[in-house]
This record gives C-alpha cells, sequence and structure tokens, in this order.
C-alpha cells in the first residue's frame, strides 16, 4: 500500500496575507476558513482560545496548503518547493503576472523554447513556474 499526499504545510509570519497571496496564484485552489483535517496537527501553534494559527487552502481531490503561524522570518532556502505550469498563458506572462502580485525573481533560468524562473512569495518562499504542458503534437508552449 502507497501513501497520498493531505497537505502541504508552509510556515508563515502572516498566513491569512499567505492564503490571500496563494489564491491570486492557484486556480486549483479556493481559501477556506474550516481548515483542514486536524488528525495530526500540532497545537503547540495554538492561541488562548486553543484554536491553530493557521490558514488553508482546499485544492483538489481533498488537499490542502496550510500556512503555519511561526515567529521568525524564513532564512535560508527551502528543501521543498512548488513548482507551477502555467494553465491560460505563456511562462513569461505567467511570472510577469505573479511579480505584479509581489513576487520577487530569486534565479531566471529561462531561455526561449525552455528553463524555468525561480520565484519567491512575499515571505520569501521560493517556488519555479515551468513552460506550459506540452500539447497533443508534443510541442510546448512557452
Amino acid at each position: 500500500m502507497t501513501s497520498r499526499t493531505a497537505n502541504f504545510c508552509i510556515d508563515a509570519h502572516d498566513p491569512r496575507a499567505q492564503v490571500a497571496w496563494w489564491a491570486q496564484v492557484l486556480d486549483d485552489f479556493e481559501p477556506d476558513d474550516e481548515g483542514a483535517d486536524d488528525e495530526g496537527a500540532d497545537d503547540e501553534g495554538a492561541d488562548d482560545e486553543g484554536a491553530n494559527d493557521e490558514a488553508g487552502l482546499r485544492g483538489p481531490a481533498g488537499r490542502w496548503l496550510l500556512f503555519l503561524r511561526v515567529p521568525e522570518a524564513k532564512q535560508l532556502k527551502n528543501r521543498m518547493h512548488m513548482c507551477l505550469r502555467p494553465v491560460d498563458r505563456s511562462r513569461d506572462e505567467e511570472v510577469a503576472r505573479l511579480l505584479d502580485l509581489g513576487a520577487t525573481i530569486v534565479n531566471d533560468l529561462r531561455t526561449p523554447d525552455s528553463g524555468w524562473a525561480v520565484l519567491a512569495d512575499p515571505e520569501g518562499n521560493e517556488f519555479c513556474v515551468l513552460t506550459r504542458q506540452a500539447d497533443e503534437s508534443g510541442v510546448t508552449r512557452t
């Protein structure tokens, strides 16, 4: 038997601001005030009322992006990151859109026909923007 992802947890100084930002980036995740299933959740971040200090985005197949409040700012490179593939625009158009939303470029590895851009969200978490998916003919569109 194998496992499936349930959620991805990302440390954040301001979880709600991160949810608002990522909701503009991802079209298949929606903000959800209910939060993900608490099974296995750690209560260390609980406030005085006992509620976890987190905010989440509900995604396809019951998966979640959870942003968990931490006191410290991000200091080192992520050891895991998301790679995004644009759906309805080119890679370069998507990079421009994300920069307009407040992302920053960490490393630009784009060429005219391939490559990717490494960006950071407003709290410094790195992610990549890849080229669009190959079409039926096998041609990848940038």
